[in-house]
């Protein structure tokens, strides 16, 4: 519905209109919601469509506006129609009104949470169906009798457009569970429908004397490196130094997935591939993703190919092209083994072997200075990500932080180019885009900075002044705890129709075109850069006619594809620390206000602690901790300071 709404106020094409909204579009038609002109749907300017915030203790709410960047709308208590927090909603504007923007509520929709988790809960003998993450009443209407029957802590997702039950999830008490509660709420699902896997039996195995009208690269010592858990493959690089070229072969999947189509349609919905510690919930179905699209070692696969020819004492590309090919990769490497051969510990066992790392060693010595280089006008924040390993039932077994190596550091200045590159073909489409901070979040920044005793001297630049705050810090010895903060205080990056320019890569443009089969963004740009280089302006035209509406789309899968993964992340920690109820553990202060946080730098390292004693302790003072108790339903973890 959201994403529906979110086109209608921009401008939907009625080509693009799916069959299961016609009749919704037409009922607000007939209403004057929307209009109908030039063969689009398009939101009458009285109207706006968007979801209602109701904050506490106020004569009212605030529509939070979809589609557009406009202010938002105060509603009135009795303009609310009985709306309540979290609808969506239509409002009628007060045009004549003075003072801030309002409205009144016309039609309520239902809800942007398209779905929950309830959860039955006994207490003193009564079992109730309540909200997973409120605890209040679910609102669903389930008979004593199929309460009786339910054990406590059964799980059930919830449709909350029709407050119903869809299936039960099984019970709170077993671990996986918690993958399904955290796909429930945003309806992400492993499997696929018929008609997508129906639309797949048309593809076969790749084989380069089947498609004579793409380059034939498959002669090419191309070579993928990716985590040693990876089966998605969908970068491969080639390093031809008497050239001095870079070839940075993608996964073509444009050549299977195409536009309007049942298996581009669900691609669409999902957005992006979801990782979770022990697998992942792909974008398109397995066959693809791991198989036909992936670039496999010892196989033809099709590709994408940007051929880039770089000056390597300026550090430029001197000239580029992109164009369809086919591969042979000859080898599939993990970041470890590469990471093995830069140190000297890693042998080549046969002649195209020992030609890979010959390019691999000497593309290590552009890229170090690409990143040199990059780094002049961009950041290096050292952020710490963690990865978790699980047990067969799914609990947690321990934590390790993943760290940049060198064979990472190489890989990402590869594709940095082919972004680069490919953001440098148009002037409208899918950029990648980053702004700079605005002075309410620098001005928060350096309170919070103050207050540990970190003195911030304000340069001529932001750049400058951030790059004197991580010097200071390195002084301190808690540049990475710094750079934390820094992130905090940057805006969010997000997909644009429009260029605006990647302040942290300090990149003037920048798209995402090296993801393909985990990435709908990179997919669409992949279509308009086949338009242009076959000068199909109409073809480009179709790419283009809801991108502003899909860029917001996409921005909002990526959010909900970080919470999924944030939110298990989250409930393993929580089962783990009820194990060890009562221990003491060390751990540090991430946040002072408007809480206490802290989280383990100890065995498990990572979650999200909750204090609930006063302290003295400052931002990122290490502490001694008690674990005091463990909500597994909001999978939260309460803590004492000791020492």
């Amino acid at each position: 519905m959201k994403h529906l709404l979110t086109k209608l106020s921009l401008g939907l094409h009625e080509q693009d209109l799916s069959d299961i909204y016609k009749d919704l579009v037409a009922n607000f038609l007939q209403k004057g919601y929307i209009k109908h002109q030039d063969h689009t749907f398009k939101l009458n300017s009285k109207y706006r469509f968007g979801v209602l915030s109701l904050p506490p203790q106020k004569n009212g709410a605030y529509l939070h506006i979809y589609g557009e960047a406009l202010k938002d709308i105060f509603v009135s208590q009795e303009d609310l129609l009985n709306a309540k927090d979290g609808d969506i909603v239509i409002v009628q504007r007060f045009l004549a009104k003075k003072g801030p923007a309002s409205g009144k509520v016309v039609e309520i929709l239902g809800r942007e949470e398209s779905y929950s988790v309830a959860i039955i809960v006994e207490k003193e003998g009564r079992k109730s169906l309540l909200d997973l993450k409120t605890l209040h009443p679910s609102g669903v209407e389930i008979t004593q009798e199929k309460l009786s029957t339910c054990k406590d802590g059964t799980l059930f997702k919830i449709n909350n457009q029709t407050n119903s039950i869809i299936e039960e999830l099984g019970n709170i008490k077993d671990p996986h569970t918690d993958e399904a509660i955290v796909l429930a709420h945003f309806n992400k699902h492993d499997e696929f429908e018929e008609d997508v896997l129906d639309e797949i039996k048309q593809f076969h195995e790749v084989s380069q004397k089947d498609h004579k009208h793409r380059k034939d690269l498959t002669h090419f010592p191309f070579c993928t490196i990716d985590p040693v858990t990876a089966k998605d493959f969908d970068d491969a690089i080639f390093w031809d130094p008497k050239n001095t070229t870079l070839y940075v072969a993608i996964a073509d999947v444009s050549h299977y997935v195409k536009p309007f189509g049942a298996l581009d349609n669900e691609a669409m919905y999902r957005g992006f591939s979801t990782y979770l510690p022990h697998r992942s919930i792909p974008m398109l179905p397995r066959i693809l993703s791991e198989n036909l699209c992936s670039l496999k070692p010892n196989v033809d696969r099709l590709a994408y190919v940007f051929e880039m020819k770089l000056d390597t004492k300026q550090l430029e590309v001197i000239s580029s092209d992109v164009y369809e090919a086919v591969i042979h990769s000859k080898r599939r490497f993990h970041y470890d083994e590469v990471d093995a051969l830069f140190g000297g510990k890693l042998k080549a066992q046969n002649e195209t072997e020992a030609e890979i790392f010959i390019y691999l060693k000497q593309l290590k010595t552009v890229t170090d200075k690409l990143k040199e280089k990059r780094l002049q006008v961009g950041f290096d924040f050292r952020s710490e990500e963690i990865s978790m390993e699980l047990d067969e039932q799914t609990n947690l077994k321990q934590t390790h932080i993943e760290e940049q190596t060198p064979s990472h550091a190489l890989i990402e200045d590869c594709m940095l180019l082919a972004n680069k590159e490919a953001a440098a073909q148009y002037e409208r489409g899918v950029f990648r885009v980053h702004e700079e901070p605005t002075q309410a979040k620098l001005q928060n920044l350096y309170q919070e900075l103050s207050a540990i005793g970190l003195h911030v001297e304000i340069k001529e630049s932001t750049k400058e002044t951030i790059e004197d705050i991580q010097q200071k810090a390195k002084e301190m010895g808690i540049e990475s705890d710094i750079d934390t903060l820094i992130i905090r205080s940057q805006m969010q990056a997000r997909y644009a129709p429009v260029n605006l320019g990647h302040f942290g890569l300090g990149f003037e443009r920048y798209t995402h075109f090296t993801s393909p089969i985990r990435r709908y963004a990179d997919l669409t740009v992949h279509r308009q850069l086949k338009a242009i280089t076959k000068k199909q302006k109409e073809e480009e035209s179709y790419v283009l006619r809801n991108i502003e509406a899909l860029c917001i789309s996409i921005s909002s899968l990526e959010r909900e594809a970080d919470t999924v993964e944030k939110e298990y992340k989250q409930r393993k920690y929580a089962r783990w620390a009820k194990e060890h109820l009562g221990k003491t553990f060390k751990a540090k202060i991430i946040a002072t206000t408007p809480e206490y946080k802290a989280e383990f730098t100890d065995i498990i390292q990572g979650a999200t602690l909750y204090i609930t004693n006063a302290t003295q302790a400052v931002l990122f003072q290490h502490v001694n901790i008690i674990i005091e108790n463990v909500d597994i339903y909001k999978a939260k973890i309460f803590v004492k300071v000791i020492e």
